[in-house]
């Protein structure tokens, strides 16, 4: 199913909100799609797009091998990768 522009600027827009959002609140809004977090060393790939707190990574799960995509179409999930603020 992937996840559409709409939902990206959705997303997009709590995430602005700064700190970190409630994942129980993104998994009941966005019900097709899994949420993850992780501290930003542990994604190396280029991010989908990003935010004060975090980086957000498109996740294909869709395959035996779950991936970063930067295919909105292809994704299954998202990865909130929060980076570390001195």
């Amino acid at each position: 199913m992937g996840v559409s522009t709409e939902e990206l600027a959705q997303i997009g827009a709590i995430l602005m909100h700064g700190g970190a959002p409630d994942l129980a609140e993104l998994r009941k809004k966005f019900p097709h799609l899994s949420f993850t977090k992780c501290d930003a060393s542990d994604v190396i790939e280029t991010p989908h797009s990003s935010y004060a707190a975090c980086d957000l990574h498109l996740l294909n799960g869709k395959d035996h091998c779950v991936q970063v995509t930067s295919e909105p179409a292809e994704a299954t999930g998202i990865i909130l990768a929060y980076r570390r603020i001195a």
